[in-house]
Parts: structure tokens; sequence; C-alpha cells
């Protein structure tokens, strides 16, 4: 009995063993398969993320998140308006208003009036990844300015999207509209009467004092500032109930004179000065309107903008397109996820731009951001080329070759900026 009763608990303990055996056997698969899903999961999140389209891949200026969100309703989320795509779409309101329609354009930014044919270019929308904005409305756009002054300010780039602006409100607003001019030209004003709106331009393409101020007659050769006094321009925005400022082209001169002397002559035969390279002279120009920003606007009055450069497409071989060509024939956007290469001097001054920026934010100065570097890094096809009036005769060369004579810095309207000033809009709130 007594070896019976041993031999079954002999057996009773191998087959607990056994039994144990299996038990872990599988549970060791089923661990080993959990964390395989995982980390494929893992792995296919971090795919996604990389390849996400305008991903941020150089200086932080590209960093979207960081820079302007707009709270979605009904939800609480926020939502990136500047991580998107463009989108055509020609059943919907695109263009936001006809080039023969409005008479601000004459001479400017009227391609087809100049002989450009292909009409693409005009519809496309600007499609964030995450959200949807609220497009151009006039009922809202006149309750949203009503009684303000809008300004903008800057080089002719700002002047290309004041242009816009005036003629969305032109073709979509009732009531008596006029523009007049004022200061030698340097401020143009767009007035909606009935509805107490005015929509202004200050030509300041470097914002402090500089050699080219002048609005019409400011092709210099060279660049020179003062940056003392950037009250010559400032006194004039002081009482803007909003303020988008513009101004990054004009400092890209590898060279900069830096004028000594105040009081006198930018341009007169005396003038001391010191040449300090392009990128010193960005920093300290950035810095003397921070300043003035700092102390002398009423924050709680007035809102503050800044436009984020604009892609100039004079290579094509920026997006992989022909050796020495440009802009030129371009008729579709560059596709997404296309190489768009950033030069060097621009990465080293979107950095200066953001650092600048950001230091004021810091202050609490409650300033905004319109980051249209890479949507417009996409847009080609949205320039004026030769689709203009020309001021001086081309060349020979130019004649036989129009990608030289090109225009791939501003935009056709209709188009590309109208894009801007919906953000801007939407912005508003």
């Amino acid at each position: 009995m007594v070896r019976k009763n041993s031999a079954i608990t002999i057996l009773g303990m191998h087959t607990m063993m056994h039994c144990c055996l299996i038990l872990f056997f599988l549970g060791g698969l089923a661990t080993i398969s959990y964390f395989r899903s995982y980390n494929q999961e893992a792995n296919v999140k971090l795919f996604l993320t990389a390849t996400t389209p305008y991903a941020n891949t150089s200086t932080k200026v590209f960093d979207h998140s960081k820079q302007m969100k707009i709270i979605v309703t009904p939800t609480t989320r926020t939502c990136d308006l500047f991580s998107g795509k463009w989108v055509y779409d020609n059943k919907s309101q695109y263009p936001l208003y006809k080039e023969d329609l409005c008479p601000y354009l004459k001479d400017s930014y009227d391609c087809q009036t100049h002989g450009r044919k292909d009409t693409k270019y005009l519809q496309w929308r600007w499609q964030p990844h995450d959200c949807d904005f609220p497009r151009f409305d006039s009922n809202a756009v006149v309750e949203k300015l009503k009684g303000k002054r809008l300004l903008f300010v800057g080089d002719s780039i700002s002047r290309n999207q004041y242009t816009s602006m005036i003629c969305m409100l032109h073709s979509s607003i009732q009531g008596d509209k006029k523009v007049s001019g004022d200061l030698n030209g340097s401020l143009r004003t767009f007035r909606a009467t009935d509805h107490n709106i005015s929509i202004d331009f200050y030509w300041a393409p470097m914002l402090v004092e500089s050699n080219g101020d002048s609005p019409t007659n400011h092709h210099p050769n060279d660049r020179m500032v003062r940056m003392e006094t950037i009250e010559k321009h400032s006194r004039h925005w002081i009482n803007a109930d909003i303020l988008v400022f513009n101004s990054y082209h004009w400092w890209r001169k590898p060279i900069v004179k830096l004028a000594q002397s105040i009081g006198s002559r930018l341009d007169g035969p005396d003038q001391v000065y010191e040449e300090i390279d392009y990128l010193s002279a960005y920093k300290m120009g950035l810095k003397a309107w921070s300043k003035w920003v700092f102390t002398q606007v009423d924050h709680s009055k007035t809102k503050i903008f800044f436009m984020g450069p604009t892609t100039i497409h004079s290579r094509a071989k920026d997006w992989r397109g022909r050796n020495h060509a440009s802009c030129y024939g371009e008729t579709e956007p560059v596709k997404e996820g296309g190489l768009i290469r950033v030069k060097r001097k621009d990465s080293k001054m979107l950095s200066i731009f953001e650092s600048s920026l950001s230091k004021l934010k810091a202050k609490g100065v409650n300033l905004h951001i319109i980051n249209v570097t890479q949507l417009t890094q996409y847009r080609k096809d949205g320039h004026i080329t030769v689709y203009k009036k020309y001021w001086r005769p081309l060349t020979e060369l130019q004649r036989k070759r129009p990608e030289l004579a090109s225009d791939c810095s501003h935009w056709c309207l209709p188009g590309v900026p109208d894009i801007w000033n919906e953000l801007l809009l939407a912005l508003l709130g």
C-alpha cells in the first residue's frame, strides 16, 4: 500500500510539473505575441510621424504647433492652421473675386490681363490636416473690422497682401468704397465708409529708416539703414487696431551699411557708415522693431501679427526642376512631399526671425506669427512671372529667355495671398 500510494504521489507530481511547464510555455508565447504586436504598432506610429507631409525638418520657424493655434468649435482641441496641403477646388468659391472687377490691380498683379492663359492656379484652397477654418465671409468680416483700422506695414510682399485684402472686400461688401494716398505715397488707404472700415498699407521695407523708403524710387544697389530712427515710420502706425508686419527679403543683401550720423540724409555725400553682415543687420533691425512694439504699443487695444517669410521660386532645381530654369511656365504646385531646398542663408535668417519674435513673446507681448513659409513653398505656379507691366525695357537676352525676366517673388491676384488673408481673418476671432 505504501509503495502504491508513493507511486501515485510521484505520478501526480510529474503531472503537475508538466502542466506548469505547458502553462509557462503558453504564457511566454502570449507575452512575446503582445510585445511583438506593441512594437509593430509603435513602429507604424513612428513611421507615420516621420513621413507626415510638411513635417519640420529644418529650423524652428517651421514648428507650426508652437507658433499659432486656433480653437476649433465645438470641441476644445486646438488646430494648427499652417500644417496642411493644397487641394484643387473648382467647385466652391475660388477665386474669391474676379480680376477684372477689382480696380486696384491695374498694372500690378493682374496676370490674366497681361496675357496669362492658364487658370488652374486660381482654384487651389489651403486645407489644414486636422480641421477646417472659417472661409471668407463678407458679413463676418464686416463685423470683425467695423470701426477699426487694419494696417499692413512692410515691403512689396506686404503690398501684395494688402491689395488682395482690399480686392476681397471691394468685391463683396456694399456701399461707398475708395482708395487714397498720403505721405508722398508711403501710405495707401482703403475706406469702406458705410461700415467705418479702414484698410491701410504703409511702405517701410526694412521697418527702420532705410535708403529704400521711397515708395516709387526704391531700387538702390546697396542697403543702408539707420536703426535709431524707427519713429520716422512708426508714428504713422500707432493708432492702428490691427498691425500686420512683413520684413524679410530686403535684408538678404550680403552687406548692409549702418548709418552712424543722425539727422543727415542717408544717401548724402558726407554720410558716415559701418558695413555689417546681413545677419547682424537683420537681428539689429528686429531688435529695434521689438523695442518699439514693447514700449509704444497699447497691447490691450492693438493686435499684432508678423507674416512669415514667403518663398521665392527663382531656381527650379530647388524642386528638382530643370537647371537654369525658374518659375516661368509653371502651372502646377510642387507635389505633396516634393523637395524644396531651403538655402543656407534663409535657414540662418529664419532662425533669427524666430528667436527675435520669441523673445518678444516671452516678455508677454501678444504677438502672432502667420507662418506662410511652408504654405508658399509649394506654390511655384502662383507667381506673376512675365505677366505684368514692365517699367523698364527688356534686354534682347530677356526677350529670348523669358525666365530671366520672370518675377518669382510676387503673386498673381486673385491667388495665393488671398489664402493668407483668409488665415488672418480667421485668427482675428
